[in-house]
């Protein structure tokens, strides 16, 4: 029979840009000591060599990381075809980014204010191969797959494409096209375009309701 010391612990990389809570959230884990972090990082091109050297068994990634998302690195994990299971674990609304995460490959989840009560839980399920959202947005995306419209809406954003967003997010942190473009590694032209097609879904008439529109967004979701 096994005994505790027998067991080894679930090996966690936490891929966060906030250090302090990506220290917090380390000792979040490490209570108990059935999880273990292995690795930590901001940026996706650091998280992708942490994953492939360490082989964890979760990783635990925000949606805002330095120079990118972590939709960008879900879905490079997916075409570089590295398998692990991912936990998102963000500040954003989960009605705005649940289904887009598990769309690019995640396996759950969970805002920041939850963490506390649900972390361990929702590393678990996912280990378990199981989807982890929280109940209300589980009815939302059945309610969804059955037909049924949902009354939430946040603004018209959540109309916008996965790049539209990460677009609208940057224009509202103040950067201008060149910027987008070398932040994104897309030329200029396709981010004008992408500006282009965000104006038309958001009812947007010239670059000055767009500018004030996304500082606006980004002020109150801290994206």
């Amino acid at each position: 029979m096994k005994t505790k010391a027998d067991i080894k612990p679930v090996k966690v990389v936490l891929v966060e840009d906030h250090q302090m809570f990506r220290e917090w959230l380390g000792q979040m884990i490490a209570i108990g000591g059935d999880f273990k972090v292995c690795g930590e990082t901001d940026n996706i091109r650091d998280a992708l060599e942490i994953i492939r050297k360490t082989q964890p068994d979760i990783a635990i990634v925000d949606i805002s990381l330095r120079g990118s998302s972590g939709l960008e690195l879900i879905k490079d994990l997916k075409a570089q075809e590295i398998t692990v299971p991912v936990l998102v674990l963000s500040m954003h609304e989960e009605s705005l980014y649940a289904e887009r995460v598990l769309r690019a490959g995640a396996r759950g989840y969970i805002t920041k204010n939850e963490a506390t009560s649900t972390l361990a839980k929702a590393i678990r399920h996912v280990l378990a191969g199981e989807v982890y959202l929280s109940e209300h947005m589980t009815s939302v995306l059945l309610g969804r797959m059955s037909g049924q419209r949902s009354v939430v809406v946040i603004s018209g954003v959540e109309l916008l494409a996965d790049r539209e967003l990460e677009v609208f997010q940057l224009i509202g942190r103040g950067c201008n096209a060149r910027q987008i473009a070398e932040r994104l590694r897309l030329g200029e032209t396709t981010i004008d375009t992408y500006r282009t097609r965000i104006k038309e879904k958001l009812k947007l008439r010239n670059a000055a309701e767009l500018y004030t529109r996304a500082a606006q967004w980004v002020q109150e979701h801290g994206a």
